[in-house]
């Protein structure tokens, strides 16, 4: 079996750390102690549920009057200050989000990629020909873990192996609300085993492009989302799944007049939030992320190693002491 330089070194510092924290001076032994105390407090991940609306501008999410996620994210930590990856568009950004990788490493550069079709090629892929996405390392080092993915707009589920993916939902004509039925259901039925959900929907993006970024009818797509997002954490809550499921609130781009695409910070800034188990309470993050951190961080919640080819990482801020 081959190991990975990463790998090594970190098989290599855990072994030190085994066999000489005994011998170490008295205040670093304490120190290596604490370490692996704190470590051990770390609890893998039971459910993961990834709220995932399209286009959404920090202006948008700020104006919109949003009670439930605002509920939710005010249990965790929000960031108004999260970076998308270039070009701001969804394909791109989503792809991004769930492989822990800019365009540069997984090739899906534009709206028109295809496992067939595509310019750059990916600098890592599976035995399909897929860059590796945060379903497909679930699956491998968790084999019982089940995933699912809900979606409404057609493409986003190209750069994804759907051997990976338990349970897979498209809905046509903007329709979403039956997907959060089919979400709840399926956390339902594999309760006792480790789930993570992607729960998206586009209708959101469309508003803008139909009417315009922080119209009111795209502000009112905003609303009538939290609205469901509120119906199904209800339901989560009288099933008792709510208390141990970690929510990330996710989006890929934001948007200016009736599109998006360039370099402005309506378009490249975003909302993101997280809350859930040991999650850091009430925090308004402050420090640098990207939507290639959503997946890195994923996986520090249900306890995997990522990829060498990924170059997310986690935010030190979202984890309470």
């Amino acid at each position: 079996m081959t190991v990975s330089r990463r790998e090594f070194l970190k098989r290599s510092l855990a072994g030190a750390v085994c066999l000489g924290a005994a011998s170490l001076p008295g205040p670093v032994a304490a120190l290596t102690n604490e370490a692996t105390a704190m470590h051990k407090k770390v609890r893998r991940a039971k459910r993961v549920l990834l709220l995932s609306l399209d286009g959404i501008c920090v202006e948008g999410f700020q104006q919109a009057r949003t009670p439930r996620l605002d509920e939710l994210l005010s249990q965790g930590t929000l960031s108004l200050q999260t970076r998308v990856v270039m070009p701001s568009v969804t394909l791109p950004n989503w792809t991004s989000h769930l492989t822990g990788s800019g365009p540069e490493q997984h090739g899906v550069v534009d709206n028109g990629w295809e496992l067939k079709k595509f310019t750059l090629p990916a600098i890592a892929t599976d035995e399909d020909g897929y860059y590796p996405s945060v379903f497909q390392v679930l699956k491998k080092h968790l084999p019982k873990i089940q995933t699912a993915f809900y979606y409404n707009w057609l493409n986003l589920i190209y750069p994804y192996n759907r051997k990976y993916l338990d349970e897979v939902s498209f809905l046509e004509n903007d329709a979403y609300v039956p997907n959060y039925d089919k979400a709840f259901q399926f956390m339902t039925n594999h309760r006792n085993e480790p789930t993570l959900v992607f729960l998206y929907s586009v209708h959101t993006d469309h508003a803008g492009h139909k009417y315009q970024w922080m119209s009111p009818q795209y502000i009112q797509s905003i609303e009538e989302a939290d609205t469901e997002i509120g119906r199904l954490i209800d339901r989560m809550k009288q099933d008792g799944l709510y208390d141990d499921t970690h929510f990330l609130f996710l989006t890929d781009h934001g948007g200016i007049g009736y599109g998006h695409g360039g370099v402005t910070t309506d378009e490249m800034i975003v909302p993101w939030g997280i809350a859930g188990p040991g999650i850091a309470k009430g925090v308004r993050m402050s420090e640098p992320n990207n939507t290639v951190n959503t997946a890195a961080v994923i996986l520090r919640l249900f306890g995997v190693a990522q990829p060498d080819a990924w170059t997310g990482e986690v935010p030190d801020s979202l984890f309470g002491k």
